[in-house]
């Protein structure tokens, strides 16, 4: 094409030019302010995890090349290009749609991912999860990609796909212990049967979770030493969360030795009631004769106590039955027993 008939097309196609120029000029500087607003807000806080930080980090990837490629295509949309330059443009175009696309998508999963980590489990938790979780969804994304890209360009994909879907298979037999720990903690993290910090109570196990790890779980008992169970078995397990309970029931059998009489019953249940009450989130149940015989009385005490803390739930029970030995001393009455157990036939 010479220079008549460079000026020729030009002159012709000068209009769709125009527009698509402005156009492209338009998208191009959307672009690069939403690339300017993602890299200040992961200045901002470039260790976060906030909403703003994750969409940050998507709109901080944005290529240039990605861009100047998206403006040639809507140059050569409006512009009426040549075919085979126009065809070229679309290509190049495919390509770089496809890749960026890998990109965006990973930085926004890895984000929602990373966010709940950090929300839920604290920022050092699953920390050497987070390597293979890149690859594997870096992999997955890419490899989407790569046959978005054939396949635009003409090339039959299905041997492709099958191919990948028996690679995937074998990898996945060959690592399964791996991937099933990978995503039991991944379970774990996202549908929160229980949260660093929550106390649970599995088999005849209770602890306060320290950490959620890639392949166990770890635990602090109620006597101090440390539970490491593997997330597997442990998600296969019925799990009871303490730290979802609204209060805690507390249910107390007493026998109390002295005369069996009605004022006895009534001081055991007022002094129950006062000492319930002087404990700040403590609230009376009931306080309900069970038994009684020639040498005393039987009472469960049950109470809702609202702490969440066990050392704060034992503390308050001494302080409770403290208090009652206390009341019932000046009615001539003596706590002979007191359990959380079901008491065997009476002492007395």
């Amino acid at each position: 094409m010479g220079v008549n008939g460079l000026a020729s097309w030009f002159e012709a196609n000068r209009d769709g030019l125009l527009i698509g120029i402005a156009v492209a000029a338009a998208l191009v500087a959307a672009m690069l302010i939403l690339r300017e607003f993602g890299r200040s807000w992961v200045r901002r806080d470039p260790e976060g995890w906030g909403w703003r930080s994750v969409i940050g980090r998507v709109f901080a990837k944005t290529s240039l090349v990605f861009m100047v490629l998206a403006a040639a295509d809507v140059v050569a949309t409006y512009g009426g290009l040549p075919h085979k330059i126009e065809r070229l443009l679309d290509i190049a175009f495919v390509i770089a749609f496809a890749l960026q696309g890998a990109v965006w998508g990973r930085e926004l999963i890895l984000g929602l991912i990373g966010r709940r980590v950090a929300v839920e489990s604290g920022s050092g938790a699953l920390g050497n999860a987070m390597a293979i979780i890149r690859l594997l969804v870096s992999v997955t994304l890419f490899a989407i990609a790569l046959i978005l890209i054939l396949d635009n360009l003409g090339v039959n994909v299905t041997a492709l796909v099958a191919g990948l879907g028996v690679g995937g298979i074998a990898i996945g037999l060959a690592a399964q212990g791996i991937f099933a720990d990978l995503f039991a903690a991944l379970s774990i993290l996202f549908d929160q049967p229980f949260k660093k910090g929550d106390t649970i109570r599995y088999d005849n196990s209770t602890g306060t979770v320290e950490r959620i790890g890639l392949k166990t779980t770890r635990l602090r008992s109620i006597t101090g030493e440390q539970l490491i169970m593997a997330n597997t078995k442990l998600l296969e397990r019925e799990i009871h969360n303490m730290a979802m309970t609204k209060a805690r029931r507390v249910t107390l059998y007493l026998a109390v030795a002295g005369e069996a009489s009605a004022k006895s019953i009534d001081a055991v249940a007022a002094a129950a009631e006062a000492a319930v009450s002087a404990q700040k989130g403590c609230k009376l149940v009931r306080c309900a004769l069970s038994g009684a015989g020639g040498g005393g009385l039987a009472f469960d005490l049950v109470y809702d106590d609202a702490t969440r803390d066990s050392d704060k739930l034992a503390a308050d029970r001494a302080a409770i039955l403290r208090a009652l030995i206390e009341v019932l001393q000046g009615h001539k009455l003596q706590l002979a027993r007191a359990s959380d157990q079901p008491p065997a036939p009476l002492p007395f």
